[in-house]
């Protein structure tokens, strides 16, 4: 999410000797505090044709966007294009990513693609068991390229959420101007990530950041360890209530409590059951295939790849993309905390194809700003 710079208090002079004709505050009187900045959440938007070609004619009246099944006003940002972009390149040397070393000796020219003609920052993150910073944001691509070609293979481990949650830490410091994308290379399912679901859902959808995927498949008898996992402890919800974590709670006689939590969505109010649906959604797509769910979230992309030339062609796909996609806005008014569903729909394009964010995350509070 991206805020707005707190408004402005105009002070308005006073002729001289009036401030001491007043009686000062007690010296235990609190300062006062105002919270004066407001949410502005972006969702970068790619239309194509069903054939493929991309779409650019569009304007924000042909869009309909709902926060939690309640729809919003859309403004679309201008000029977008031009705007400079901070990428961070996540790639995991570790377990099976250490076997797709060789296929990445050209990425550093696809990448000078993706980034085009604007300013850049790039970086270049690996990870295994833990995420490291091989090189920081530099606007030098050669030096990027340098970083790339010194990969080298690392442990045991694919840590690909802790990959993620380190390279959004990453852009937050970029400045607010920047458009913030990763570009994610990996297998499908994290192995040894400490981050908890729920937590990296919560960074994930914490961000106006694009996460570009591309992925090779995890071996089969990786992701069947994996998805016995599925229903484990870390369900979303409160305690009794949907997706509870109390097994107790549960009422469903197969014991399926992802069936159970579907049930039980179905006796909420509409706002409050499309946050747990994608909560829900969410968490479950992360045990699968974590690539592909966060490019779905954040409105990226993801691609599936087993070559040398599967990658280049995605890269290519890519570059033509980032700089095409509509950058639509909306002010959600007084967001309830934690994740919301955005459904994003065009109002009469039936035969359009709409790529786009599906989620984000609502803080509880902006930071209160001293009173002057």
């Amino acid at each position: 999410m991206r805020f707005r710079a707190p408004v402005a208090l105009m002070l308005i002079a006073m002729p001289a000797g009036f401030a001491c004709a007043q009686n000062p505050p007690p010296p235990s009187q609190p300062t006062p505090f105002i919270s004066t900045r407001s949410t502005l959440v972006l969702v970068p938007t790619l239309v194509k044709t069903r054939a493929g070609e991309l779409v650019y004619t569009l304007t924000a009246d042909d869009f309909k966007i709902t926060d939690n099944s309640v729809q919003q006003k859309v403004a679309l940002e201008e000029d977008t294009g031009d705007q400079p972009l901070a990428l961070v390149v996540a790639v995991e040397t570790g377990a099976a990513g250490a076997r797709q070393l060789d296929k990445y000796r050209n990425l550093g020219t696809m990448i000078e693609s993706v980034v085009g003609d604007v300013r850049h920052r790039v970086a270049v993150v690996t990870f295994d068991s833990e995420p490291a910073l091989l090189q920081n944001f530099t606007s030098d691509l050669s030096v990027m390229d340098d970083a790339l070609q010194s990969l080298s293979p690392g442990d045991g481990g694919a840590a690909i959420l802790d990959g993620i949650a380190f390279s959004v830490n990453l852009l937050r410091k970029q400045p607010a101007e920047y458009r913030r994308a990763i570009l994610l290379i990996s297998e499908t399912v994290d192995h040894g990530s400490h981050a908890q679901l729920e937590d990296a859902l919560h960074v994930i959808s914490d961000t106006n950041t694009a996460i570009y995927s591309m992925a090779f498949s995890t071996s089969k008898a990786e992701m069947k360890h994996e998805g016995s996992k599925m229903f484990s402890d870390s369900a979303p919800g409160p305690a009794g209530g949907c997706m509870s974590k109390d097994p107790a709670a549960a009422t469903d006689p197969t014991g399926n409590r992802f069936a159970q939590a579907w049930d039980c969505l179905s006796l909420l109010a509409p706002p409050l059951r499309a946050a747990k649906m994608a909560a829900l959604l969410g968490i479950n797509g992360l045990r699968h295939n974590v690539p592909e769910t966060v490019a779905h979230l954040t409105g990226g992309e993801y691609f599936h790849f087993s070559s040398q030339r599967d990658l280049e062609r995605s890269l290519a796909t890519i570059s033509n993309h980032v700089p095409n996609r509509y950058v639509l806005s909306f002010h959600p008014q007084s967001p309830q905390p934690g994740l919301h569903a955005i459904e994003l729909q065009l109002k009469d394009h039936p035969d359009l194809v709409v790529t786009a964010r599906s989620s984000y995350w609502a803080n509880s509070d902006t930071t209160p700003q001293p009173h002057p």
